[in-house]
């Protein structure tokens, strides 16, 4: 049996992976600022599932919830097998009109703390030569994001490091896998501010279709998990798009959600 650290485990697609990877019979430590919300989650993974679940509570935000699971992450006693770095959030708007704290805020846990705790797990795991790391970008790292500048400037830094680190770790024993979902039903877009959208709902996609496909191409040893066919067309289209286009592609489709 092993042992997988969820961040921002208490809803969303961070949720979703600790049922996932519950329901396959890994123990979990699931992570995030409300305490409340992971012990609750943790007593029905274990009841469900019988895999031993443990409510880590830590603000990713300060020195004290980021030492306490680097310490988790790096224990030879309870080593950690897989680490799903989940948590970040989104703000959206005008940058010159945006909160700079917040701003700054956002890029030191979309970056810093899935840096330093990607650090800390290829640390651990390396020596072992096993082992896995998720980390959750978006569809957003494909393209400059007009009124969420910060938000996808985050999520392309995942996207370019994900990347670097899976051909080091190439031999290693580690697996790396870059997860970029598109619109995603989670609490994201509330705790952004946003509103409702005008986008169809064929666009939207669960978190646990998130989290199926993702846990699918882990499996398979792939380096990328795209969601769904239509954001791997997307995807290939930033890809190979001029800048120039792609962002007044993605400037069109923030204006056609109301944000």
């Amino acid at each position: 049996m092993t042992t997988a650290l969820v961040t921002g485990a208490s809803a969303g697609i961070g949720r979703a992976f600790a049922v996932g990877l519950a329901t396959r019979g890994n123990d979990v430590v699931l992570v995030a600022r409300d305490g409340a919300r992971l012990t609750e989650l943790a007593a029905q993974l274990t009841a469900a599932h019988g895999v031993a679940a443990e409510a880590l509570a830590a603000d990713l935000l300060t020195p004290e919830g980021l030492a306490a699971v680097e310490a988790c992450l790096t224990d030879t006693d309870r080593p950690v097998d897989l680490l799903v770095n989940n948590a970040g959030f989104g703000t959206f708007g005008r940058f010159a009109g945006l909160d700079v704290e917040r701003e700054v805020h956002e890029v030191e846990l979309n970056v810093v703390a899935l840096l330093r705790l990607t650090r800390a797990a290829l640390g651990a795991m390396e020596p072992r030569h096993r082992g896995a790391i998720v980390n959750l970008a978006s569809l957003a790292a494909y393209q400059p994001g007009p009124n969420s500048a910060t938000y996808a400037a985050t999520k392309a830094f995942v996207h370019s490091f994900t990347h670097a680190i899976h051909e080091e770790a190439r031999g290693s024993g580690v697996r790396i896998l870059l997860v970029c979902p598109g619109f995603t039903h989670t609490e994201f877009h509330d705790r952004a501010g946003l509103g409702d959208t005008e986008l169809p709902e064929f666009i939207w996609q669960s978190a646990e279709q998130v989290v199926d496909a993702a846990l699918r191409d882990l499996d398979r040893g792939r380096s990328v998990s795209i969601p769904g066919i239509m954001n791997q067309t997307a995807a290939a289209f930033a890809s190979v798009a001029p800048a120039g286009v792609t962002r007044r592609v993605a400037g069109l489709v923030l204006k056609r959600t109301g944000w």
